[in-house]
């Protein structure tokens, strides 16, 4: 079975929550135990940065996509970890990060009945969790498990500069770190003589004895940590950690929460685990290749959103959830509740954590516009899983990318795709949407740029009247986003420019990422990204549709905690199903089918935006509006078209009727009454309204809602 650091986290959060409660059964076993001084190791916040760090992304777990290749490394539990109670703070310490990356765990002690409390105590708050076992101190170490030695921390108590030495050397007491571990960390033959060279004493466990004082304000206290000294330590410090400051001398107690965040920075956790470089794996290929336990892996993803979003007002009675099963049991996010719960106007969406992180806002298409918080955590995560994606879309080492995407007013194309990309090894000319023809053209001959991003809206009548004026010009690559590309314009891509790649990725200012183009795959296919947006498709009543079937797409965000969107209502149409991708690549995959407003109802019948599209592309159109007015119980749907080619709005408009009934001049009505129209406009490329935050052009306008 493997186990998941998010579920650990859970864990720790719950008994810190339990210990600030001085009746709960975790703080009075504590308590009575003479160990009140260890509840500060479960320092949610702490671990979970610690642990972020240590495995390179709790979101990607079990693995960690490499920056400079497409490569992956795979992290796996070391297997059996022996840990000797010397302290029980650095027990304690062992225990929490060897389960956090799944490994099972021997404690040899003379505390057996205190350690089978604690683990009781962690394990009834219903996360999963590794085997725990405790034994005598003397006990075997078992066949193949690996000893871990804890190492002390160590205060240093600053009284001078930081350089200062100590005035006389260090009293070599038993506190003394090299008199407690003398040996450094070896492969040899577990030998508990080296570890422990001073044998534990066989009289009666004397709580007293370990922590003789309560924990705040007073004195350091060793159950935690090895005794403070002051200036500097001598000896060979290779296994201590060192804490160094001057805060603790008037709050010693204050060290405690910041211990896992330091552990997460020393040598030794790696003894807990094991890091194989996968070459030439990608993380989207590893993902594919561990499928048998994907609804387990996105399961622990989903319980730990869901608990992290119980830390808001909006979700604080959120049911809890044990994996993906459960998920139907979550209610349904509308976009009105989302707003009424968001910043600025509310933080219903927001955690009690401190405020971090990056703030966006919606294109505001229709409606007032939507802020998105993005916490610092989810922003990383974000960045995370989009760098494997930009290489999926096919980017590489070396490349000259154009970024035009749309930016300002905190609009997030641009921002996040900065962030993203100046991680990897490219050469990056972000110009946003005031790119003009003469920069392109000369980044593309003084830069040699290969590769462009941006929204078709955009870059099509961009790079057709840079054709037109440097007729050798050539791109290598085309990613696009924020709305669908037609045939017929991909097709002119790779004729006219040569293009080998033209490739898709679907994202939203809320959620980032929904799903992306490998090589092999075209139309509006995208292969979808469950591990961090979760996609269902449910009908007009929200009741999830059989695989494959169309019907309204629903998200859930499973590594964004602020602002959480649960089975949010994106507004968007598509279907998902299984497929396996000539990529290689097997896993669900999401056809988008446009937004769900984007349907045209007249006559009592409807035709999408997306068919009407579809059906314009022998007229090389790469864009369309449709608008819908009523005036006098007469409908008139005009369609307004975009082309590189001089149209005519008549055979436009008699294509359209042949295609649709829906859209031809006949009716159930008298013959004599006049209840319907189709007007066709034609305007060149770039002609029609953009809207000036996101640059997209709104498909679908029904002034009979709009001016009901």
């Amino acid at each position: 079975m493997r186990y998941y650091p998010t579920d650990l986290l859970l864990a720790v959060e719950d008994a810190e929550r339990a210990l600030a409660e001085p009746d709960s059964g975790l703080a009075r076993l504590l308590r009575e135990a003479g160990l009140s001084a260890l509840a500060g190791l479960f320092a949610g916040a702490a671990v979970t940065e610690g642990l972020d760090r240590l495995l390179g992304g709790l979101g990607q777990f079990p693995w960690q996509p490499a920056v400079d290749s497409d490569d992956v490394y795979l992290i796996s539990p070391a297997g059996v970890v022996v840990l000797d109670d010397h302290r029980p703070g650095n027990t304690l310490r062992g225990l929490l990060l060897a389960w956090a990356v799944g490994n099972e765990v021997v404690v040899r002690t003379v505390r057996e009945s205190f350690w089978t409390a604690l683990a009781g105590r962690l394990r009834a708050f219903g996360h999963p969790l590794p085997p725990l076992r405790v034994t005598a101190p003397d006990a075997p170490v078992p066949a193949g498990a690996r000893p871990v030695a804890v190492p002390d921390v160590v205060p240093v108590l600053r009284t001078g500069t930081p350089d200062t030495r100590p005035e006389a050397p260090l009293d070599p007491a038993p506190s003394d770190p090299a008199a407690l571990d003398p040996a450094p960390l070896d492969p040899a033959p577990f030998d508990p003589a080296a570890l422990n060279p001073a044998p534990l004493d066989p009289a009666p466990f004397d709580p007293a004895a370990l922590n003789p004082a309560p924990l705040n304000p007073a004195p350091f206290d060793p159950a935690v940590f090895a005794e403070p000294v002051s200036g500097s330590p001598s000896g060979d410090t290779e296994d201590i950690l060192i804490v160094l400051g001057a805060r603790e001398a008037a709050d010693p107690a204050g060290l405690v929460g910041d211990v896992p965040g330091e552990d997460c920075r020393a040598p030794w956790p790696h003894r807990l685990l094991r890091r194989e470089h996968l070459r030439g794996t990608t993380l989207s290929a590893a993902r594919s290749a561990d499928r048998a336990r994907e609804a387990d892996r996105v399961g622990a993803r989903l319980r730990y959103l869901v608990g992290q979003a119980r830390r808001t007002p909006f979700y604080r009675d959120l049911p809890a959830v044990s994996g993906l099963d459960d998920l139907g049991r979550l209610p349904v996010l509308e976009k009105a509740a989302l707003e009424a719960n968001s910043l600025p106007g509310s933080r219903g969406m927001s955690t009690d954590r401190p405020r971090t992180g990056e703030v966006l806002r919606s294109g505001a298409s229709t409606g007032a516009p939507r802020y998105i918080v993005y916490s610092r955590t989810d922003w990383e995560n974000m960045i995370r899983e989009a760098i494997p994606l930009f290489r999926t879309l096919g980017l590489e080492n070396g490349d000259r990318l154009i970024n035009t995407l749309y930016g300002g007013g905190l609009y997030g194309g641009l921002s996040t795709t900065l962030c993203e990309l100046s991680r990897m090894p490219l050469e990056c000319y972000s110009t946003a949407q005031a790119i003009s023809v003469d920069d392109l053209l000369m980044l593309c001959e003084s830069f040699e740029a290969n590769a462009l991003l941006g929204l078709p809206v955009l870059i099509m009548p961009l790079l057709r009247e840079a054709k037109q004026r440097r007729p050798g010009l050539r791109l290598e690559k085309v990613v696009y986003g924020g709305t669908p590309m037609t045939e017929t314009d991909k097709d002119w891509l790779r004729e006219e420019l040569g293009a080998r790649v033209v490739t898709s990725i679907l994202a939203a200012n809320d959620g980032a990422q929904l799903g992306y183009q490998c090589a092999r795959m075209g139309g509006t296919l995208h292969h979808a990204c469950p591990d961090y947006n979760l996609i269902e498709v449910v009908d007009e009543n929200l009741v999830p549709v059989p695989e494959g079937e169309p019907g309204e797409l629903l998200i859930t965000s499973l590594q964004k905690f602020e602002g959480p969107l649960i089975r949010y209502r994106i507004g968007d149409l598509g279907r998902v199903f299984r497929y396996d991708c000539p990529c290689g690549v097997s896993g669900p995959v999401l056809e988008y089918l446009g937004r769900a407003d984007g349907q045209v109802k007249v006559k009592g019948a409807t035709v999408t935006h997306a068919e009407m599209l579809a059906a314009l592309e022998v007229f090389r159109v790469s864009q369309l509006q449709v608008e819908i007015v009523s005036v006098d119980g007469r409908e008139t749907v005009i369609a307004r078209v975009e082309s590189p080619l001089a149209l005519d709005a008549g055979e436009v408009r008699d294509h359209l009727t042949r295609q649709f009934k829906t859209l031809d001049q006949e009716h159930l009505f008298d013959d004599a009454l006049d209840v319907f129209e189709l007007v066709v406009e034609c305007h060149p490329e770039g002609g029609l309204t953009r809207n000036a935050t996101s640059g997209k052009i709104k498909p679908v306008i029904d002034r009979r809602l709009v001016d009901a």
